[in-house]
């Protein structure tokens, strides 16, 4: 029978050795919120993410330049009904040389299609192996999860006056196929804002900074980023765009589920539910289902495609 545990493979312009310690440089790739050595056989560390999951890993084999290999010892999910799914399973890195470059294949050992947590964890370990892992190994930085407690908010967003509750807000709530590390780097990184808004867009994933929307030739929106949560909130303030959105907010709050992420959207501020507020909220719910494509397929529908 096939083996069906999760695989995925880079290879890289590096050195085994390179590679090797990439590896063991845990909080560099996957998480910051990282407790215990994790460069040392017979260690244990422990990783958390906020209350969505925690674990505690046990480093069973560490053979320079050619092997790591992790045992899970305990494991808890906030989104899955079974608490045993990656208890006692083993996290291998294998590597190898290619043609003069590393070869790493990663397997985790027990990840198969009947684990509930399969799909979101198949794309988070994606993300981070494919994506984080690769970065810090040839470019010297990852994309790990940030240390948790750490300011993610302007000054001017903590110092903000509570929401008028006259004020009119626009919500929409619905689960993507996709993890929220996915969704995040949608929400952020230039090139997923235009897959999925509009491609004339020029952001960067930077709190303080000014987001640029170019729809038509003569109009545009600009956003403050006034809130920078790593795969959990992200919010704007409109600085320039029509005049009843100058001074609103939008945000995206996101929380991980077995099938993916929850997306919670709000547009707050709206002095009232005028027609501009009942049209901006039709068009929403249609660039939202182009985020969703775009995170679940590759492929969105940005404007002017949206509402096809």
């Amino acid at each position: 029978m096939e083996n069906q545990d999760f695989t995925t493979r880079i290879v890289v312009d590096a050195t085994p050795e390179q590679v090797f310690a990439a590896i063991n440089n845990v909080r560099g790739w996957w998480s910051e919120n990282i407790e215990g050595p994790t460069d040392q056989l017979g260690g244990e560390f422990s990783y958390h993410y906020e209350d969505v999951h925690r674990c505690k890993m046990k480093i069973i084999e560490l053979v320079p330049a050619k092997k790591v290999a992790w045992k899970v010892l305990d494991n808890y999910f906030k989104f899955t009904k079974d608490q045993s799914e990656w208890t006692g399973d083993t996290i291998l890195f294998e590597i190898s040389s290619k043609d003069g470059k590393t070869q790493l294949d990663f397997t985790h050992q027990g990840l198969v299609p009947e684990y509930e947590c399969f799909n979101i964890c198949h794309d988070a370990w994606t993300h981070y192996i494919q994506g984080s892992l690769k970065d810090l190994t040839i470019k010297g930085k990852g994309s790990p999860t940030p240390k948790e407690g750490i300011a993610a908010s302007s000054t001017a967003n903590k110092e903000a006056k509570a929401e008028d509750s006259a004020t009119k807000s626009i919500y929409h709530r619905f689960l993507i196929k996709a993890p929220v590390e996915t969704v995040f780097e949608a929400l952020t990184k230039q090139e997923g804002l235009a897959g999925w808004w509009t491609p004339q867009t020029t952001a960067t994933p930077e709190l303080g900074s000014i987001a640029r929307f170019q729809f038509e030739p003569d109009y545009s929106k600009e956003m403050k980023i006034v809130e920078l949560q790593p795969y959990s909130k992200v919010k704007w303030e409109c600085v320039k765009g029509y005049e009843d959105w100058i001074g609103t907010t939008v945000s995206f709050d996101l929380e991980p589920h077995v099938k993916g992420s929850w997306l919670l959207f709000r547009h707050e501020g709206w002095e009232s539910y005028s027609l501009s507020f009942a049209s901006c909220s039709f068009d929403w719910a249609l660039f939202l289902r182009s985020l969703r494509l775009l995170c679940e397929t590759g492929k969105g529908l940005p404007y002017p495609d949206f509402n096809k």
